[in-house]
């Protein structure tokens, strides 16, 4: 069974840095596009960033310029380094990952796997 793990969340000052990170484990054939969203109290989920497998990146225009997405392939494992954080970057962090995790003949599905999310919380 494929398992995502999220860490590094946690309470910062506004303009300070965290680094969040999501480990892929299991029976995994092959990791597409992994992604971050975020859900603020009372708010709906919001896409933060995306990495495909090429290495392609997009970002919310909120964070864009102060958030990075990276993926290590060897580690299935992706990053996001937020810098300037700011109060409203206040969630639950989720990261989200397209996974091949079993194939069978002439076909090999992807599935969407998410994390636990993390907690983020940043003071002014």
């Amino acid at each position: 069974q494929v398992q995502l793990v999220e860490s590094g969340g946690g309470l910062a000052q506004a303009g300070a840095s965290l680094r969040l990170s999501c480990a892929a484990s299991g029976s995994i054939i092959r990791i597409n596009d992994m992604a971050w969203y975020r859900q603020a109290p009372g708010k709906q989920r919001e896409l933060v960033a995306t990495i495909t497998s090429a290495d392609s990146t997009h970002y919310a225009p909120s964070v864009k310029g102060r958030f990075t997405i990276s993926r290590d392939n060897g580690q299935n494992t992706t990053y996001l380094q937020m810098n300037s954080l700011k109060p409203e970057d206040t969630a639950v962090y989720y990261c989200n990952a397209d996974i091949v995790d079993n194939c069978v003949p002439h076909w090999c599905p992807e599935k969407v796997f998410w994390g636990q999310g993390t907690q983020v919380t940043v003071s002014s």
